[in-house]
């Protein structure tokens, strides 16, 4: 049988990918640009061009498919519920959705297929760090707003939770709140990330209308920023309290923040030469 998996050089699906792989099923990789892909994913991996905002154009990408894997992103909400049906008109009888954030029109889709299905709920990701990069390396500093605590996910967790969902029985109808093991606030982290990288790395305050101007400036309208720069304001329960769902679900413990810091802690070395040091 074959798994469709979208958004398949993301962060998510690229681990989904690698793990359905790892399990030895044939999976096919959906992708805008599979020229830029290439390598990207293991041998045997069958990648075809396209996007899941586009569904009107997967006809050729869903023939054949028996499972599908959704990850919701910007766009997807008005045309998610024409992908999933598409995906169980062409044959595909289980589907893993990582939610948006909350139930919206492709998560309700996805529940009111007539097919098995499995939401998968992640609290932060922890590759959300990743966008510290660019001021660790030049300066050596962390700018945020707010230090509150977050149960921060491993997204390569979040994907051993959909491959299980995907090829084992048991889970149809389940909605899975994922979290790592730990809840740390962003000077935690930045302690544990100091520590991988061998370098002093400053946590500096910041203003909630800072961090809206900084995200804006990356093309973001404005009403999403305050959503995201509200999320870190006022966490949820469910976004700071550690549950041990991923262990439940795959047999063994989440991955800490630890690990993931030592997996990516060469992206957040300054330059050669450079002069950033605190």
């Amino acid at each position: 049988m074959t798994t469709l998996v979208t958004g398949a050089t993301g962060n998510t699906g690229r681990h989904v990918v690698a793990e359905l792989v790892r399990r030895g099923e044939h999976v096919r990789a959906l992708t805008r640009n599979p020229a830029a892909a290439a390598g990207r994913f293991p041998a045997g991996v069958e990648v075809v061009a396209g996007t899941h905002t586009a569904p009107e154009r997967l006809d050729a990408a869903l023939d054949g498919v028996s499972r599908l894997h959704i990850t919701v992103t910007a766009g997807l909400a008005e045309v998610g519920p024409e992908l999933v049906r598409r995906a169980v008109g062409a044959g595909v009888r289980r589907i893993t959705v990582v939610w948006g954030g909350g139930v919206g029109p492709v998560e309700q889709a996805v529940a009111d297929s007539g097919v098995e299905w499995t939401r998968l709920e992640p609290q932060e990701f922890m590759s959300n760090t990743l966008n510290w990069i660019e001021s660790v390396r030049a300066e050596g500093i962390v700018r945020e707003p707010y230090d509150f605590p977050s149960a921060l996910v491993h997204e390569a967790d979040i994907a051993a939770v959909a491959a299980v969902a995907l090829l084992d029985d048991g889970h149809a109808g389940r909605a899975y709140n994922l979290t790592g093991p730990e809840s740390l606030t962003p000077r935690e982290r930045i302690a544990i990330l100091s520590r991988a990288v061998r370098r002093d790395i400053a946590f500096v305050p910041i203003t909630h209308e800072q961090a809206l101007d900084r995200l804006m400036a990356t093309g973001v309208p404005r009403a999403d920023a305050e959503y995201v720069i509200g999320w870190y304001s006022a966490p949820s329960e469910d976004s700071t309290t550690v549950v041990d769902t991923v262990e439940q679900v795959t047999g063994r413990p989440a991955r800490t923040f630890a690990q993931w810091a030592a997996e990516h802690a060469e992206r957040f070395q300054a330059p050669r030469g450079g002069s950033a040091t605190r």
